[in-house]
């Protein structure tokens, strides 16, 4: 018999047809007479009752199901008496294809989330990871969905580079060598003349400058892949491989990227609750009470506009008045997510688009404003998060990024392709970044990013 998925089967009506399905045993109940199992196939968060009546199977059977159970369901499709579901099946076999002991990792009872990281192969199976999984899954949807149709080409970057786009240095070393014999030079570095490419290689902090070749060829590009970032980090809110979306388009500026950053993140938190209804009503009900109302709130606001000089002011005005505050306030000064927090949380009530950021704590590729203190940069703050988007308008004078490149030291040796963009018919053109773990943080209500991606990568935690 054809198997059902149980998504598809909780909408049938043809009461009476024969119909198998597939899962494994969130809870097996019963009495005497009768027995109750919860099978759930990872389709949908709502499992399907199979009804057991005790006396057409054998006792062994009956035995081997228990919660973890994978089992083979075949049975009469009936109307529902009990209360939460509308159709059960009438179990005429069952085939047990695994067993499950009593040491399964997730039985049915209250685990912390700090428990089930430690056992993230298995926490997968839970109602709660099933939730997020599928709505991380509909979120790359909505993205690819997003760009394709407002004419963006998908644009693959290189996840091996010999460029740090971000300066930072915090990058992972990609490498053949024998680490316990390292040639060197006659000054005692690392000679990487032997090595696979023939120089310093490493992880992708990031598709962005590459990204801006595409974009000046193909008019408006966007990228989706892992990206990674060394950095000693245990924090709720970091990773060390995280996924990262990158739009890149010729000919916009500062406006056109708050638009584009506006629209397309309100398309995925409505595709969210257009196709994730199921699950995004579990998760508000266990995980935050507010999500929905948050998720709606955005939906129908308009982002709220202003520079980062406007933004200090408000927070000093703020402090004035006996707020306070774990890091200081100052312009010049990288906002904390607490600042972030306030400005959008407290202070406006709505998302807010921040821009005009001084450039010394900014990248060097992002243009400059006349003032000569400041770069058209802008970042995208959501209420619980904090940041979630980060871009700007890039500089596309090749005098002007250049010198930007000699006051940071950044090697020119490794920046001569991308000055070339601006070489060879430079043009105006904006992006940004979207970590997709901050995004599904967001949809979820999920509190913890190591909790938004099957495996985390995390300082000292590599497993599975």
């Amino acid at each position: 018999m054809i198997r059902t998925r149980i998504s598809d089967l909780l909408a049938r009506t043809d009461f009476g047809a024969e119909v198998c399905v597939k899962g494994w045993v969130r809870t097996k109940r019963g009495s005497k007479s009768v027995n109750f199992i919860a099978l759930n196939d990872g389709s949908t968060i709502k499992n399907v009752q199979i009804v057991a009546d005790v006396e057409k199977f054998d006792e062994e059977t009956l035995k081997q199901i228990t919660t973890g159970a994978c089992l083979c369901v075949e049975g009469t499709l009936v109307e529902s008496q009990g209360a939460g579901q509308s159709v059960e099946i009438q179990a005429t076999a069952i085939t047990v294809y695994g067993t499950c002991g009593a040491d399964y990792p997730m039985q049915k009872k209250g685990q912390t989330f700090e428990y089930m990281r430690q056992h993230a192969h298995m926490r997968l199976r839970t109602n709660t990871f099933g939730a997020v999984m599928r709505i991380r899954h509909n979120m790359a949807m909505a993205i690819h969905r997003y760009f394709h149709e407002h004419g963006f080409y998908y644009f693959n970057t290189p996840i091996i580079t010999a460029s740090d786009c971000e300066g930072a240095g915090q990058m992972f070393q990609v490498t053949t060598k024998n680490l316990y014999d390292l040639k060197k030079d006659e000054e005692g570095k690392i000679d990487y003349s032997d090595d696979f490419f023939g120089k310093t290689t490493s992880l992708t902090v990031s598709g962005q400058l590459e990204g801006e070749l595409g974009a000046t060829a193909l008019g408006a590009i966007y990228t989706f892949g892992p990206t990674f970032r060394a950095e000693n980090s245990n924090t709720p809110r970091h990773l060390a491989e995280f996924w990262m979306i990158e739009p890149e388009v010729a000919f916009y500026d500062i406006n056109d990227n708050m638009d584009l950053a506006e629209d397309f993140i309100k398309y995925c938190v409505r595709w969210a609750l257009d196709n994730c209804a199921d699950d995004l009503d579990f998760l508000n009900k266990m995980i935050d009470k507010t999500l929905l109302e948050r998720l709606h709130f955005v939906v129908e606001h308009d982002f709220v506009r202003l520079t980062y000089t406007e933004g200090i002011e408000i927070l000093e005005a703020a402090i004035k008045n006996g707020r306070k505050f774990e890091f200081p306030v100052y312009w010049g000064c990288d906002l904390a997510s607490e600042h972030e927090r306030y400005l959008v949380e407290e202070h406006f009530k709505r998302p807010v688009i921040l821009t005009d950021y001084p450039k010394e704590i900014k990248a060097f590729y992002m243009k400059q404003n006349a003032d000569g203190k400041t770069v058209r940069a802008m970042d995208v703050l959501f209420p619980q998060i904090g940041e979630i988007i980060g871009g700007s308008e890039r500089e596309e004078s090749y005098e002007k990024l250049t010198q930007r490149i000699e006051e940071l030291h950044i090697p020119m040796k490794d920046m001569w392709w991308y000055l070339d963009t601006r070489r060879f018919g430079t043009c105006p053109h904006s992006g940004f970044g979207l970590g997709f773990e901050r995004l599904i943080l967001f949809v979820t209500g999920m509190q913890n990013i190591r909790d938004v991606i099957p495996f985390p990568r995390t300082p000292k935690s590599a497993e599975f």
